[in-house]
């Protein structure tokens, strides 16, 4: 009743306000939810009734065939497998590594702390370039190496910025105890920062773990090899060949069913890629805006 009470009270422009503001949130919904929805519709929907244009919004003629067949394509695995690797070993890299520089950019009492907090936030805007990079990188012996999906991106510096503001924010009387106890910087920083940020931590492992995932770049530049591979490049070769070595090696009978459309093959690999992204999410959203305001606080 007080809602309505107060929705009553507001001014025709308040309420036209209100209306402008939904719709663009109802519009911006629908523009960000239906082109997925369309793409698992497809994946799961007959190869006939796709390639008669007859999936518009929901699956039509449920069918798995696609599925069963991109799934037994050995490329596929080791793929994910390199980017499960890629993804869990750089994440905690990226973590750990944000902590230990945010720390003592944090902490006022560090006499470089204005110095090295403005050549990091100059590397935000300026930066060596590709070519500098690409020659640092294979300089250091790493092409057709692993640690090229890992070092070249070992510190995000907007998120080590985030993480810096957050630890500001922990009461400086807390860290004045614990030095009278005796206490180092670093049992401050395992024992009191770091269980203090948990929500902006799992913000920042959630942005580090999907830019990880979602890496291909590194992947084209650096690794040659098609065993050390990441799922992104695995899918961005499929996307680009038409699908033509799935339908290769499914055999005649794979393949005369899939013919009918290949862009099914190529929805299903993208329905495929984004599954493990979709099962972490969850776990980690009650986070997403209590870790992203407290990282906000301070610039």
């Amino acid at each position: 009743m007080k809602k309505l009470d107060s929705f009553r009270t507001q001014t025709l422009s308040d309420k036209l306000l209100d209306v402008i503001i939904w719709t663009l949130v109802l519009f911006a919904m629908v523009v960000t939810a239906y082109p997925f929805l369309y793409v698992v519709s497809v994946a799961f929907s007959d190869g006939a009734a796709v390639a008669r244009g007859d999936v518009f919004l929901f699956p039509v003629g449920l069918s798995l065939e696609t599925f069963k067949m991109v799934m037994e394509y050995d490329q596929l695995w080791v793929a994910y497998g390199n980017t499960i690797f890629y993804t869990i070993v750089g994440t905690i890299c990226n973590v750990v590594f944000t902590c230990l520089a945010a720390y003592p950019l944090s902490r006022k009492q560090f006499f470089l702390r204005r110095k090295l907090n403005f050549f990091v936030a100059f590397t935000m805007y300026f930066s060596g370039g590709l070519i500098p990079t690409y020659m640092v990188v294979t300089g250091m012996g790493l092409y057709n190496n692993r640690l090229a999906m890992v070092l070249p991106v070992l510190l995000s510096t907007y998120n080590m910025m985030i993480c810096r503001s957050a630890m500001e924010a922990v009461p400086e009387d807390l860290f004045e105890c614990a030095s009278l106890e005796g206490a180092n910087d670093f049992y401050m920083l395992v024992n009191i920062a770091i269980p203090l940020i948990k929500p902006t931590l799992a913000v920042l492992t959630l942005y580090y773990a999907v830019a990880r995932y979602n890496d291909f770049f590194n992947a084209m530049l650096y690794l040659g090899k098609a065993e050390l591979q990441p799922l992104q490049m695995f899918l961005r070769r499929i996307l680009i060949l038409s699908s033509a070595e799935i339908l290769q090696q499914a055999g005649t009978a794979g393949a005369a069913a899939a013919a009918q459309n290949t862009l099914k093959i190529r929805y299903v690999c993208i329905v495929l890629a984004a599954v493990p992204i979709f099962c972490i999410t969850p776990f980690v959203q009650k986070y997403l805006v209590a870790g992203t305001m407290l990282g906000a606080v301070k610039g």
